[in-house]
């Protein structure tokens, strides 16, 4: 089982903690404040536990070519991708008001700091977690440098090794143990046949000690809820208000309506995944008097006869009687009188019977 840590105030994850739920905003905002505001809201009245923004400064993320490259993309904001993204990215103020509306919202806020200038604001703003998009995932002198801020992480591995992961494991462990692995695919959107679920197990199997989860980039929310069922502890999936707008991700993100969905699924899934033991249920005892089945007399049977397994047979029978799983059991035993063909054999007719206790 993963170890447990608080990942937000109030809020643990990890163990048998219920599965933390990121709506990624990242930057589907299309650069406009009001937008993301609507975001916010509608991650929380669709029941996410956390709206999570991209926090990028520029020049620490991008060398000046990279940003005065030409971007002429149907999804682009600016002739250059340095304009582009600076039409999508928000000031600290904008984002200390964004953090302010969350919290009258009524939901957990962060964002990924995507490069390390961006990981001091984000300290500064005091974000409940940092988030280390996978991009950064194998910058160690970054994610060590995020560590030591002492604040919870949640790492995403998309374009990564399980050798990376362990180098990453490695670093951050010592210095910060209140972390967690999302398997991730960066794919926009991402096939099925690219997802990879089964990375979740080896994740678990590699580092039994952390909380592993799912950042996923598909469409529909199928994936997702599966990847709760095999023990995700945190799911993150982009979100929008329409797949129709400009901008890449829209297209592997959800709207509204299936993140609702996406929520009430995992929550009931994680209701369903119950108990390991395996009993007989209270919720089953109907159906069990209406259609369990008993042993019966396969023939007329004397009274002092020693039963023999072709004088039994398994019927849905009144009175209830044994249980099938009893009828080897009733072999080689007396009865105390006669049992007609067809009928139950019941405990009063078995001389010496002892009633066995299931464990």
């Amino acid at each position: 089982m993963s170890r447990e840590f608080e990942l937000c105030p109030g809020r643990r994850v990890g163990g048998e903690q219920p599965c933390f739920i990121i709506a990624e905003i990242g930057q589907n905002h299309q650069g406009d404040l009001a937008i993301a505001k609507r975001m916010i809201r509608m991650a929380k009245d669709c029941g996410a536990d956390c709206a999570k923004f991209q926090k990028s400064e520029l020049e620490y993320k991008f060398n000046k070519k990279a940003l005065e490259r030409p971007y002429d993309s149907k999804h682009s904001w600016g002739k250059t991708y340095g304009e582009h993204k600076r039409h999508l990215e928000f000031s600290h103020d904008q984002y200390r008001e964004l953090k302010k509306y969350a919290e009258e919202v009524g939901i957990f806020f962060t964002a990924s700091g995507m490069d390390e200038m961006a990981v001091e604001f984000l300290h500064e703003l005091d974000v409940p977690f940092f988030k280390v998009g996978s991009g950064d995932t194998n910058n160690f002198p970054y994610l060590e440098k995020t560590a030591k801020k002492g604040r919870p992480m949640v790492i995403s591995s998309g374009m990564q090794s399980m050798n990376t992961m362990r180098q990453v494991y490695q670093i951050v462990k010592p210095i910060n143990p209140n972390f967690c692995f999302l398997q991730c695919t960066s794919a926009y959107p991402l096939q099925p046949e690219d997802v990879n679920l089964r990375v979740i197990s080896a994740y678990q199997s590699a580092f039994p000690d952390i909380p592993i989860g799912y950042s996923g980039h598909e469409t529909g929310i199928a994936i997702s809820v599966a990847a709760v069922a095999m023990g995700a502890k945190v799911v993150e999936r982009h979100v929008t208000l329409d797949k129709t707008w400009k901008g890449s991700d829209h297209q592997a993100s959800l709207e509204p309506n299936e993140l609702a969905e996406l929520v009430k699924a995992i929550r009931t899934v994680e209701k369903a995944m119950g108990s390991p033991v395996k009993q007989l249920l209270p919720c089953e005892m109907a159906c069990n008097e209406k259609l369990g089945k008993s042993v019966v007399a396969k023939v007329t049977i004397p009274e002092g006869a020693v039963l023999t397994l072709d004088m039994l047979t398994v019927k849905v029978g009144e009175p209830k009687g044994f249980p099938p799983e009893a009828i080897f059991d009733l072999v080689g035993q007396k009865v105390k009188r006669n049992i007609e063909e067809d009928e139950t054999i019941t405990e009063e007719a078995v001389e010496n019977h002892v009633k066995k206790v299931k464990c």
